[in-house]
């Protein structure tokens, strides 16, 4: 059996933060935890505030840059905004070669992602 997904969700005032459990992210059946997980927080919760917290991945397939992409459609529809933070180099490359660098917002760390959207780990 694949192995699930591990992501843990916590609110910084309006911000929903996401943070990534799993060193990597390959198998279809994780990918589509992964998806089904997000999707949940633009879909049901109606959060516009989303940072994704990826420190502890390492390796990303393509199909969850897909699972990023629609997630980001689905965020700008509701007039929302996710942005990425805690990014290894390589993964960092990744989303430059493929050009979306351009759709996505990065940030070094959970910290500065958050005060992006205003809000500090002080309250």
């Amino acid at each position: 059996m694949a192995n699930q997904v591990r992501l843990m969700t916590h609110q910084m005032r309006d911000v929903t933060v996401v943070n990534l459990h799993d060193s990597s992210i390959l198998d279809t059946q994780q990918v589509d935890e992964l998806g089904e997980e997000l999707n949940k927080l633009v879909d049901e919760r109606a959060c516009k505030k989303i940072v994704i917290d990826f420190t502890k991945v390492k390796f990303l397939s393509s199909s969850a840059l897909g699972v990023l992409i629609r997630l980001q459609k689905k965020a700008r529809e509701i007039k929302g905004q996710i942005i990425l933070c805690g990014l290894k180099k390589e993964l960092l490359q990744v989303f430059k070669i493929t050009s979306l660098d351009k759709l996505f917002e990065f940030k070094d760390n959970e910290e500065q992602a958050l005060a992006a959207f205003g809000v500090t780990t002080a309250g």
